[in-house]
């Protein structure tokens, strides 16, 4: 059994995350989530706290339930950090290591291998700012589950949907087997 902190950033695609974490709590792993505002407007917290059995962060200020404040605690007890989905905005935060809501406090604070999939509009997963934000993450790391092609929620087809969340599941077995 494996501890997964499974990060949720603010997308449409927020809803996989919920069979995401559905499918790693299957597998034996011990699933914590934490959740972006921006996240907040398309799934609650009461989801992931009903699938994984444990609380959901949201407030890095709330009173921690031990002596350690909530985002080192998280920090120390992942082995592996998913993000799923992965915003551009979240992952232009990972890159610069800006710690501005609990999500990105826990992950600058971490040890634990991050890996991240991308969901946005095409637009967005395009922009050269996006692209280099994603090359310096994979250099540092970070491992990158590319998104899928498709029809987009604003009506749009290209890159950017989110991957399954079998392919995103399936990618973190293989990083906590040591294979990227």
């Amino acid at each position: 059994m494996s501890r997964i902190l499974l990060g949720v950033t603010g997308s449409i695609a927020a809803y996989k995350a919920a069979e995401l974490a559905r499918m790693f709590v299957r597998a034996g792993h011990e699933v914590k989530t934490v959740m972006t505002p921006a996240a907040m407007k398309f799934v609650t917290p009461l989801t992931f706290m009903t699938l994984t059995r444990n609380p959901v962060g949201v407030d890095e200020f709330a009173l921690p339930a031990e002596w350690k404040p909530g985002h080192i605690s998280l920090a120390e007890w992942a082995e592996i950090a998913v993000i799923a989905p992965a915003s551009a905005n979240t992952l232009a935060k990972i890159r610069y290591g800006l710690a501005d809501n609990y999500l990105t406090s826990v992950l600058l604070a971490t040890k634990a291998s991050i890996l991240v999939a991308p969901a946005m509009n095409t637009g967005m997963w395009d922009n050269p700012i996006t692209q280099e934000n994603l090359k310096i993450l994979g250099e540092r790391g970070v491992v990158i589950v590319d998104p899928d092609e498709g029809e987009l929620a604003c009506g749009t087809c290209g890159k950017g949907r989110m991957p399954e969340p079998e392919t995103v599941f399936e990618a973190t077995e293989k990083l906590l087997k040591g294979e990227k």
